[in-house]
């Protein structure tokens, strides 16, 4: 057995040497076949779904298939050493994971082993990786704004704590990179944050944990990985063992933000085991519970009621399309588990728009009921006019031939389309984004050639930042728009803009 294997077993088994130390009766049974990380066992009768079983050379697996005659498992380690004929029992313990505050800060595997070469973890409390979701009566409504940064995001497609918003889009589009902004912008918040990696080669991983201690967010941050290089059952189990340690944090009365970074990967994963467990494939070669597999991991989301503790867990699934398919299997079960759905577009990406968020086929179910009153009121009609502007934009290719109004509407739009432009790392503060949803309707902005959009809002918010730090400052504590903060806004933006034409620069 290899060093890793033997490590896991080892961690496992010190786990299940903590439980309290009486006479108890065990099954024992024999592997009838084990051949690509499945075993097939005999003589374990009384074995329930999700049992933990041990194998006599030290090797772990989870039950999956309880059959009249035999039970079939998968493997979390020790796949090249379990043979036919090995001795099995059952442990009567369901997979459990190390919780506690003691993870943030670190890279762990599912079965919570560190694997950042910063020493052992010290928890005190263990978790099974799979629980019921939080009843109807527990929960509480969705009303607290979770800011990510993201200018498109935050004004028309509000993300509310408790909420389930899934990140959509083809390869390369910037899904993770979304997921990511809205991690590092939760470092100076009280929101604790879990970023899960199933599948993902280990350089990719790497290079987000260095982006995120770069930021100063890992310090409020747990990374969940498995690597490409994993077993199927380590990958199986990686999403369900983060959400335990959001759980523990959700039930102590905190905010918790995860990121399940893919589930197409997961269902991959899934459907392999499936597979070789013998299980009808279904659509796409998928088995019939797949479904199952997500709806139970999203449900547990939710924003618990005061008497809980009024904590909360929000989550940022990942899902992966081809050719912009939102229509395919997967994509469409977790839409329909889900709250609402960003998604990303391949054209939008390659021609500078970035993130590269279609408007049309994004929402937020939770809608305006998680953002700030000032926010909803300045944000109310910007999805409208991009619509607008899209829909002109379209027609205006096949005629060159166009009204004032129409070309003035164009203009409207492409400004409006700049400034949702945003790069990556650069997050705007609440007050920030209000101030550039003002200017975007502002008379000075009109007199702009739409390219020049983008500087001018950097220069503005520059300027902001060095001239009028108390209107930002009374920006964040306003609950709605009043005329009188209205019109503070407007003068600052009257004075920057004449300082703008005349050549001063207020680069940040």
């Amino acid at each position: 057995m290899d060093e890793v294997s033997r490590q896991i077993g080892e961690e496992i088994r010190l786990r299940l040497s903590a439980y309290e130390n009486k006479p108890r009766v065990y099954e024992r049974g024999m592997v009838r076949s084990s051949a690509d990380g499945v075993v097939i066992c005999t003589g374990l009768p009384r074995c329930r779904y999700g049992e933990l079983l041990e194998f006599e050379n030290g090797a772990y697996g989870i039950a999956l298939n309880m059959d009249l005659h035999e039970t079939g498992a998968v493997l979390l380690n020790g796949l090249s050493d379990v043979r036919t004929g090995s001795e099995v029992r059952g442990t009567d313990q369901v997979m459990e994971v190390p919780v506690g505050r003691g993870f943030l800060g670190r890279v762990v595997d599912p079965i919570g082993r560190s694997i950042d070469g910063k020493g052992l973890i010290r928890s005190q409390r263990i978790r099974p990786i799979e629980v019921e979701a939080p009843s109807i009566i527990q929960r509480a409504a969705v009303d607290t704004p979770l800011q990510t940064g993201i200018l498109a995001i935050d004004s028309m497609i509000p993300i509310g704590r408790g909420q389930r918003e899934l990140i959509i889009g083809d390869r390369q589009t910037g899904k993770t990179a979304i997921a990511v902004d809205a991690i590092i912008n939760q470092k100076d918040s009280d929101v604790l944050c879990i970023y899960v990696a199933i599948g993902q080669k280990a350089s990719s991983v790497a290079q987000i944990v260095r982006r995120l201690e770069a930021a100063g967010a890992m310090e409020n941050t747990v990374v969940v990985v498995s690597t490409a290089g994993d077993s199927a059952a380590m990958q199986y189990i990686t999403p369900y063992s983060a959400c335990a340690m959001a759980e523990e944090f959700m039930l102590d009365g905190r905010d918790v933000l995860i990121v399940y970074d893919d589930l197409s990967k997961h269902a991959v994963a899934y459907r392999a085991m499936s597979l070789l467990l013998r299980r009808p494939p279904g659509r796409e070669a998928y088995p019939g519970d797949v479904f199952y597999l997500h709806s139970r991991l999203l449900e547990r989301s939710a924003r618990l009621s005061p008497k809980l503790g009024g904590g909360s867990m929000t989550a940022l699934p990942i899902v992966e399309t081809s050719a912009g398919d939102i229509s395919a299997y997967i994509p469409t079960n977790i839409i329909s588990i889900t709250d609402g759905q960003i998604f990303l577009e391949s054209e939008l990406f390659h021609a500078g728009v970035r993130p590269a968020i279609n408007v049309g086929l994004s929402v937020s179910r939770v809608g305006g009921s998680a953002q700030r009153k000032i926010m909803r009121k300045l944000a109310g009609t910007l999805r409208l006019e991009l619509a607008q502007y899209r829909e002109l934009a379209v027609f205006s290719q096949f005629d060159s031939d166009l009204d004032d109004s129409t070309r003035s509407t164009l203009r409207h739009g492409e400004r409006l389309m700049q400034t949702l432009v945003q790069r990556q790392y650069r997050h705007y503060s609440l007050a920030e984004q209000i101030i550039l949803l003002r200017a975007g309707r502002h008379e000075a902005m009109e007199r702009l050639e739409p390219k020049e959009t983008r500087s001018f809002n950097d220069n503005l918010l520059g300027y902001m930042a060095k001239v009028s730090p108390a209107l930002l400052a009374d920006i964040m504590k306003a609950d709605g728009l009043s005329d009188e903060l209205a019109g503070r806004m407007d003068d600052v933006i009257d004075r920057f803009a004449r300082s703008y034409r005349a050549g001063e620069r207020f680069e940040e």
